[in-house]
């Protein structure tokens, strides 16, 4: 018998079951029975699907609004920050998508769903606003250009690393061109030439 707690055992049955056959077609009692224990047992630990999803999401996916959250104007290089956030995301939206991704199809969840989660301080915008969050604070830090519109360059980097795992997951293999690190690398060196301190001399 699995010697784990039994909240460890849901999420990681949660994981599995909305890995493979997505979070519409996951119900609690699926989740209940892959985990060993009863929907009573489940819900003292959890209030339903979407705090799971939403657990699952912090607990079992690569850190990616942990990674924001720690972030600190004028530590580390900017680029290599951007490097670390696009690789972080691109890992996390690849393990999301095939999970949410469900949820389109059927539009009267989808807005179950948004009302759940409303309460739980969750959501796709909140890695935009954080990354956002920082890159101003740099830009106060003197290390992006002054002027720059952040959330435009937070919201053109994630929606890069999204949009990545959405072109590829459908195709034979899924693999796309380029390697993580360097996808990662290109894309936060391609980002810091239209925000990033002109050159001396340069207006």
């Amino acid at each position: 018998m699995d010697q784990k707690p039994a909240r460890v055992r849901i999420l990681d049955a949660a994981h599995e079951l909305m890995l493979s056959i997505g979070l519409a077609r996951t119900t609690t009692k699926e989740i209940a029975r892959a985990a060993g224990c009863s929907e009573a047992a489940l819900y003292k630990h959890f209030s339903g699907k979407e705090e799971l999803f939403v657990a699952v999401l912090a607990e079992r996916l690569p850190r990616l609004i942990g990674l924001l959250g720690e972030l600190t104007a004028g530590e580390g290089s900017v680029e290599g920050n951007l490097t670390e956030i696009a690789r972080r995301a691109a890992l996390f939206y690849e393990q999301t998508f095939p999970m949410a991704a469900s949820l389109y199809a059927e539009p009267q969840l989808k807005r179950r769903h948004e009302q759940s989660v409303g309460g739980l301080e969750a959501g796709p915008h909140l890695p935009i606003q954080q990354l956002d969050a920082y890159l101003r604070a740099e830009q106060r830090a003197g290390r992006l250009r002054a002027g720059a519109d952040t959330y435009a360059a937070a919201s053109l980097l994630l929606g890069a690393c999204a949009q990545r795992a959405f072109a590829y997951a459908a195709l034979p293999g899924g693999e796309p061109p380029q390697s993580l690190d360097d996808f990662a690398a290109s894309l936060a060196a391609t980002l810091l030439g239209g925000i990033g301190p002109r050159p001396s001399g340069v207006s």
